[in-house]
């Protein structure tokens, strides 16, 4: 019954994207990326080396999976040279920016989670590992590599008390749980809540993979020319991943302190939004101006303290030129990476709705972020760190000593990987 209501819920979600469509471009791009996606599939797979290769597929919901994930494959390209890479994502947000991403041989939506669709899928790639990033457990997928036999490894995965798996009618979603060969988990709490439903024996406390990918991040920096020039001589703090909440709760600040300068990085670049940030920030100039006519008219102009990123993939760099980062979504959609500002052994400052995410409340535990509930107490925060460089420094410090003393969970998966000799060949 459960299975039927599942499958009805499928073909529905299915029908409301399509119908969405017809207005939302994200909707869009989601139903044409699907368009003909096993004849696409077969021809890619076809065209792969004809020899026993090995395959890992790595399953993401959007971007931020993603660079959850690449750590690992990364690794495991580095490793095994030989193996073939296949990438697959449900969220248009992940998959347009990626889908040009050169250390998978393939990359693809992920097809609708119907039995024909998975069996097809699954028949079609024939993989040797599967890595499953966070969540998103798609039922008719996971029996379909369970029949087969397939190791199936969950990375990062984070499991709480409120979660269905946990509730008295969560049978379903339990029984989905066991096809999975291992459990790679970032909290104790999620340790302890498997073990209250029968998985003690196949779950491993690895950490987050984030920590390792942002520090690979932090070790590759390269500069930022317009950028460091626009920053050069002043204070700044960087908003990254902002929506129309955080963004209310800056304007003021940034209106009445022209003499810092502000980079915002919007979480949504369309064209419509940018025009809108730039509303609220009248003292603004926009990176792709800012590339075109060079930094020399924008460097002391008084007219001008605030950059807008009007692109995407600058963001994890631009938190080098911070003294201080605000991360955005923690006003009611969800916070953001904040670990992409800690690295570079920066304060982190975020709305109050991060309850669910571990990792700030651990950092706002060190000192090295802190919560914020409105517009006041922003600025309170703000000018108490900039009057006080010690207390700017040791925050700074202990968001990073925080970053690296969580590394490490890449290379306890590929240990359990090796141990196990899920590659055969």
């Amino acid at each position: 019954m459960i299975t039927l209501l599942y499958n009805l819920f499928i073909v529905f979600y299915g029908w409301g994207i399509r119908l969405a469509s017809l207005w939302n471009p994200k909707a869009r791009l989601w139903v044409q990326g699907r368009k003909n996606i096993f004849s696409a599939i077969k021809e890619a797979v076809n065209n792969l080396p004809k020899d026993n290769v090995e395959k890992v597929w790595m399953h993401c919901a959007s971007l931020g999976e993603f660079e959850q994930g690449r750590p690992l494959i990364e690794q495991l390209k580095k490793d095994r040279p030989g193996i073939v890479i296949i990438i697959t994502f449900f969220s248009p947000s992940g998959y347009e920016i990626r889908k040009n991403y050169t250390g998978a041989d393939l990359i693809f939506y992920l097809p609708m989670d119907t039995p024909a669709n998975a069996r097809q899928f699954v028949n079609l790639i024939k993989p040797t590992l599967v890595l499953w990033i966070r969540y998103e457990y798609w039922f008719h997928y996971l029996k379909a590599l369970k029949e087969r036999q397939v190791p199936v490894l969950l990375v990062s995965g984070v499991f709480r008390k409120g979660d269905i798996f946990f509730k008295s009618y969560g049978r379903y979603w339990r029984d989905t749980l066991k096809n999975f060969t291992h459990f790679f988990v970032q909290t104790a709490e999620s340790v302890a809540m498997l073990g209250t439903i029968g998985f003690d024996k196949n779950v491993t406390l690895s950490g987050d993979t984030r920590f390792d990918r942002v520090s690979a991040i932090a070790g590759a920096f390269t500069p930022l020319p317009e950028i460091a020039g626009f920053c050069s001589g002043h204070k700044v703090l960087v908003a990254g991943s902002t929506w129309t909440d955080d963004e209310e709760e800056l304007t003021h600040y940034v209106r009445t302190n022209t003499n810092i300068r502000f980079i915002i990085a919007p979480h949504e670049v369309d064209e419509e939004n940018i025009r809108d940030v730039q509303k609220e920030f009248p003292r603004s100039v926009l990176f792709s101006e800012l590339k075109k006519e060079g930094v020399l008219p924008f460097h002391n102009s008084d007219s001008v303290n605030t950059l807008i990123i009007d692109n995407i993939g600058m963001l994890s760099k631009l938190y080098y030129y911070a003294d201080i980062a605000y991360v955005g979504g923690g006003f009611g959609t969800g916070l953001h990476n904040i670990l992409e500002a800690a690295v570079y052994g920066k304060p982190v400052i975020f709305g109050p709705y991060y309850q669910d995410h571990y990792e700030a409340i651990e950092m706002e535990a060190t000192g090295g972020a802190t919560s914020i509930e409105n517009a006041l107490e922003l600025e309170t925060v703000l000018n108490n760190l900039w009057n006080n460089p010690e207390k700017l420094q040791k925050s700074g410090e202990a968001a990073q000593q925080y970053i690296r003393s969580n590394t490490g969970a890449t290379g306890k998966i590929m240990d359990y990987i090796q141990r196990n000799r899920l590659f055969t060949n």
